[in-house]
């Protein structure tokens, strides 16, 4: 059974479902180190959040009331495939969900135990903020920005950004050099892409259908953006596909409630994730829904 205190306190790097190291080039490697060195302390202080938030002392309510009323509530995604999705049959489907199922089973003796309440990016925070669900598990990234509002689990899975294009003479992030690729405006996608393809022509869109249509229309060549969702594209679009370069790592974990009548159900949120990379079941659920 794997210690959650090892998990956080470094053997989740690499353990961690969809990790890859990316090697820069050569003329830049001082810069890259530094930027790395940056978000690897980033974490450390993040996660020594999380720690400190865990390891408190006092009497926990929140989870014998969780088992009392019989299930737990829980916000997610139904429509960002393949994380949370609604099927043809109107089911809840995806990584996340199973996720959610997972923790129920352990949590409350039976994988039903669940009720779902799909959320928007908006308010993935503050409904756990708000006490309007136990937990939001919904593609949320973890910052210390964040960790200040909300407590955040040791990581489920390591998103990042990637690219997607439908043009087969693209084999390597090299061969995109110089043309046009498409961003989410205002996004850190941005500042990936400047790194590794400097002399790349960016075209800004304001949401994820209007960087499809561009690609669509050949007005560019790839859409760049997070490997989660461009992974959903690929299972709903045969003729993309994945460049098979990870520019970015972002850990994506459970928001759970801060306060230490919640100790307990952090506690066994955080034992759980860290039981689940040591067994390789989300390895397995990763791959199952066809995540990286």
């Amino acid at each position: 059974m794997g210690n959650p205190k090892q998990v956080m306190m470094g053997g989740w790097e690499n353990r961690a479902v969809g990790r890859k190291t990316l090697h820069p080039k050569p003329t830049t490697r001082n810069y890259f180190l530094r930027s790395i060195g940056k978000k690897i302390i980033l974490l450390l202080l993040l996660f020594a959040l999380v720690i400190a938030d865990t390891q408190s002392s006092a009497s926990a309510a929140e989870l014998p009331e969780i088992r009392r009323r019989g299930y737990l509530n829980i916000a997610v995604k139904d429509n960002l495939r393949p994380l949370g999705f609604t099927d043809t049959k109107g089911n809840l489907q995806g990584f996340e969900i199973d996720l959610a199922q997972k923790l129920a089973a352990d949590l409350l003796g039976k994988d039903n135990a669940v009720k779902f309440k799909p959320v928007a990016n908006r308010d993935r925070l503050s409904q756990v903020i708000d006490h309007k669900v136990d937990l939001t598990i919904a593609r949320v990234t973890a910052t210390e920005s964040r960790a200040r509002l909300v407590s955040l689990s040791i990581p489920y899975y390591f998103d990042g950004t990637r690219l997607i294009t439908k043009n087969t003479s693209i084999q390597k992030l090299g061969d995109i050099d110089k043309q046009k690729i498409a961003v989410l405006k205002n996004s850190s996608t941005i500042a990936d892409i400047k790194y590794y393809l400097p002399q790349a022509d960016l075209v800004g869109v304001n949401s994820y259908a209007e960087g499809r249509s561009l690609l669509e229309n050949n007005t560019v060549v790839a859409f760049a953006a997070d490997t989660s969702v461009l992974s959903g594209w690929v299972q709903q679009y045969p003729q993309y596909r994945l460049v098979p370069v990870k520019l970015s790592t972002e850990p994506l974990s459970v928001v759970m409630p801060k306060g230490l009548q919640y100790d307990d159900l952090r506690r066994q949120v955080n034992g759980a994730i860290a039981r689940y990379l040591e067994k390789g079941w989300l390895q397995q659920r990763a791959q199952h829904w066809g995540l990286p």
